[in-house]
């Protein structure tokens, strides 16, 4: 029965341990250059999109001064949503594939 409650206590230990753990990487800002910096993106720590920044060199690299501030944020604006969508795709599906996995029952340090 003491072995018991051992296991218990480790498994709870364990849980608290993954839920740090993922609240970590939660909060995490991890960023990614391309072109020399002319492309930023920033995911958190799970690997979820968060933003992206572009210069004017990234989208016209003979003429940068012919690009506005406002061109730029729109298609950043654009390339972010459609990255959260395609995200929150993705989440979808796996949700929907662990619970298939695990017969709905939920798991605790299988979310993302």
């Amino acid at each position: 029965m003491m072995n018991m409650m051992n296991m218990m206590k480790q498994a709870q230990n364990i849980q608290k341990k993954l839920m740090e753990a993922q609240n970590d990487l939660s909060n995490m800002s991890i960023s990614g250059e391309a072109g020399n910096g002319s492309v930023s993106v920033t995911c958190d720590g799970k690997g979820i999109f968060k933003s992206i920044k572009l210069s004017a060199e990234a989208i016209n690299p003979e003429n940068p001064s012919a690009v506005s501030a406002d061109d730029i944020e729109m298609l950043e604006d654009l390339i972010a949503s459609a990255m959260k969508v395609a995200t929150d795709k993705s989440k979808s599906e796996l949700e929907s594939k662990m619970k298939s996995v695990t017969g709905g029952v939920n798991i605790p340090g299988l979310t993302l």
